[in-house]
């Protein structure tokens, strides 16, 4: 079973009201009463339901982070997702939120068994020499054994935990539901744009779960790869990989999270930290597509000297114009031109004219201006550009995922630097690639070959353009031809006018009465109705109802 692929398929129909009972009893437990009432979801609430005892002195950021922690690996994972992200939510999130941690309990290997069974067949023992039945590694999604091949290969098996698809989708279900309630009846959630956030999230899951996406990652990544000896990627067994199994290479290494890692003799660590940053700006300016959680978890230091790297469920991919963006971003950082760093960034995002490039740039100036000149033991670059994020989110600048994919990756890299070499200057390495990048759009062999792309492109243009003008041309001076303009607010004008001039008729037809029974009063001397003439009586009474009309359709308006 796999995770629902797309967002019209979870709709708003709830489909686990049991699920939803678990998730507001949860809430109301940290204090979220009012809140759950304001959603009319009170009906789910139990009329004894008593909250935490110290619920009154904690924060909302904490409440919330506690309750994500009980509500298990989707609210987890949720949160995680939130504090990389500070142009989504305050600060006082973002760092209460990046206090959570995937921590699951490990599964029995005859639990998993079942998963193996389902995706490789009752025989599936038919591959393997012997599976190691104790885990060496467990997260929310899945849990990690290693096993030999019948010609004697190492590798391990990544298995999905049994019922977790089912879990996600219940839960999306929910939070789907949630959001959309918050949106509606609370006002100022909307500011937070709750239903995008679960969107974001949805599609995050939707890549994690799918263990061949993560698989053919990996095959991009050795491809990119193939030429560099200083890197070892795992070889993936597409025969033994499906959505809920991936089968791949055990790397002979030590991962950098183990103190071990640090200890190993015959290797130059300050070699494998240049080497870990050189495969880093490869993947970001040169492949165009990034590791984009490389902890020291998933960083293996070799014994060859060599570095290995694993987990590949989360990549970020960048265009042409984003990687030059980002290159002069880090380029523009180094000379401190703020002003350059703000156009950078609006020029990644959609188009905005309430945007203020002066004080946008201001601000990031009096962001990142005062740690300018440190080294990586004094400032972490990646979580300043990611408080920059929330910056460009005040002045409605909005920030392209792969961009904050790429600043949440730097938080990792700086922490790998951080591990190996404590006073490694990050930007300073970084710059190296980023001139380089920059000085290659300027290169006269890279123009001309733009050039002649941009006249390729262009060849069909230029053949179609004289048939295209004759059919313009003809189409103008067709007896029947009319130019259709449409201006925004066209029609209230038009309704505008069109009452003005009823208004005016009324009126012109009001005067006209008064003035012919004003001139038979006068001169008419026939039958009499409340001491006139009948005519001139008839003449006033209509001039009169006229007249209600008319006031009527002027305060309506």
């Amino acid at each position: 079973m796999s995770i629902l692929s797309t967002r019209q398929q979870i709709g708003k129909t709830l489909k686990n009201a049991s699920r939803l009972r678990t998730i507001v009893g949860v809430f109301a437990r940290h204090g979220f009463h009012n809140v759950l009432e304001r959603i009319k979801l009170g009906r789910f609430l139990l009329e004894r339901l008593s909250h935490e005892d110290n619920v009154d002195v904690l924060s909302m950021p904490v409440r919330i982070r506690k309750s994500f922690e009980e509500l298990g690996p989707t609210f987890v994972k949720l949160g995680q997702l939130l504090a990389t992200r500070p142009d989504l939510v305050p600060e006082t999130f973002v760092i209460e939120f990046s206090k959570l941690h995937d921590q699951v309990q490990s599964l029995p290997f005859s639990v998993v068994e079942q998963v193996l069974i389902d995706e490789l067949g009752p025989t599936y023992l038919d591959h393997f020499e012997k599976i190691e039945q104790t885990c060496i590694g467990s997260a929310s999604i899945a849990q990690v054994h290693k096993a030999w091949l019948k010609d004697g290969k190492e590798v391990v098996l990544k298995i999905q935990r049994p019922g977790i698809i089912q879990t996600i989708n219940d839960d999306l279900h929910v939070l789907y539901f949630l959001a959309e309630l918050l949106e509606q009846y609370i006002p100022e959630s909307r500011n937070l744009n709750p239903v995008a956030i679960v969107d974001e999230y949805f599609k995050t899951l939707e890549l994690e779960t799918n263990f061949v996406i993560e698989a053919n990652n990996i095959r991009r990544f050795i491809t990119n790869f193939q030429n560099d000896p200083d890197v070892k990627i795992p070889e993936v067994h597409f025969n033994l990989t499906t959505e809920r199994v991936l089968t791949m290479e055990s790397l002979q290494g030590i991962a950098l999270s183990q103190e071990s890692a640090l200890k190993m003799p015959g290797v130059n660590y300050s070699e494998v930290i240049r080497i870990g940053l050189k495969t880093y700006m490869k993947m970001v300016f040169a492949d165009g597509i990034f590791h984009g959680d490389l902890h020291a978890g998933n960083f293996f230091v070799m014994p060859n000297g060599q570095i290995g790297l694993i987990d590949f469920g989360v990549v970020g991919r960048l265009n042409k114009k984003t990687q030059t963006s980002i290159a002069n971003m880090l380029v523009s950082l180094s000379q401190e031109d703020y002003d350059r760093f703000a156009y950078e960034y609006i020029d990644l995002a959609p188009f905005n004219e309430n945007t203020n490039i002066d004080l946008f740039a201001r601000d990031l100036r009096n962001l990142i201006a005062p740690y300018y000149g440190l080294t990586l033991k004094n400032v972490n670059l990646g979580k300043i550009l990611l408080s920059s994020s929330s910056i460009a989110a005040k002045h409605q600048v909005s920030v392209p995922t792969e961009l904050m994919l790429f600043f949440k990756s730097l938080v990792s890299i700086e922490s790998i630097g951080r591990r190996i070499h404590p006073d490694f200057d990050f930007l300073n390495y970084a710059i190296e690639f980023a001139s380089e990048l920059v000085k290659h759009q300027y290169n006269p062999d890279k123009m001309m070959s733009e050039f002649f792309t941009l006249a390729r492109e262009s060849k069909s243009l230029i053949n179609s353009l004289p048939r295209q003008m004759n059919f313009l041309f003809r189409k103008i001076n067709s007896p029947d031809h009319a130019f259709k303009l449409q201006i925004n607010e066209m029609s209230d004008l038009r309704k505008s006018i069109e009452l003005s001039y009823n208004l005016l008729f009324l009126g012109l037809l009001i005067a006209g009465l008064l003035i012919s029974s004003a001139v038979i009063y006068v001169h008419e001397s026939g039958s009499q109705t409340a001491g006139m003439p009948t005519l001139s009586f008839a003449g006033f009474m209509l001039s009169l109802l006229l007249s209600m009309v008319a006031f009527f359709n002027y305060i309506k308006k």
